[in-house]
């Protein structure tokens, strides 16, 4: 399975219609469209396809057609998703009307087209599932834990301290293999 860590865009142009495809990590996706509507105000529509985790590790799915016929736009977009095996993410693509018809099997090929464009621009990397381990140390170790971490591959924004008294209580938030490498190196 595959995510991305960033945001990817291109455009497509279909009988004088433009598409331009947004890929993009799933924690960017609240407000998202919401905030390409308002970029985008002479767009007719702004269609969207997710694929994510529920608590259970389960894949969820979910798309909208946006006002599009229902089936030609969020659809052919998921599909897109499910055939390159995008977990993680949405793409969400704003439609501006050329003013000629495509017809519901050439719209729905648009969509599909365009989301194929973003997956191709994308750069794409493997999902690694996020695990989560919590230990305490003193305050000597410090700059210890802080060198292993950084030997792990694992970022300031995954690691949360609570400092207390006379120690402090670490939580790790990182892909499993980097907490591997952790444990590892520091013998925890």
């Amino acid at each position: 399975m595959k995510c991305v860590k960033s945001i990817y865009n291109s455009t497509i142009e279909v009988k004088r219609s433009k598409f331009i495809a947004f890929l993009i990590p799933i924690d960017e996706f609240k407000g998202y469209q919401d905030m390409l509507k308002s970029k985008h105000p002479k767009a007719n529509h702004v269609v969207y396809a997710l694929r994510k985790f529920n608590e259970y590790y389960q894949i969820v799915e979910n798309q909208s057609d946006d006002g599009e016929p229902k089936g030609c736009a969020g659809v052919p977009v998921l599909q897109a998703m499910r055939g390159n095996d995008i977990v993680e993410s949405a793409i969400l693509i704003v439609r501006y009307f050329g003013g000629i018809k495509l017809g519901t099997g050439g719209m729905a090929r648009a969509y599909k087209d365009s989301a194929l464009s973003v997956i191709a621009e994308a750069n794409l990397v493997e999902w690694e599932r996020v695990e989560s381990i919590t230990f305490t140390t003193n305050f000597s170790q410090i700059r210890q834990i802080e060198y292993w971490l950084l030997q792990s591959n694992i970022s300031h924004s995954q690691v949360f301290r609570n400092y207390q008294d006379n120690s402090i209580e670490w939580t790790i938030k990182a892909p499993q293999s980097c907490i591997d490498k952790f444990i590892q190196i520091s013998n925890l």
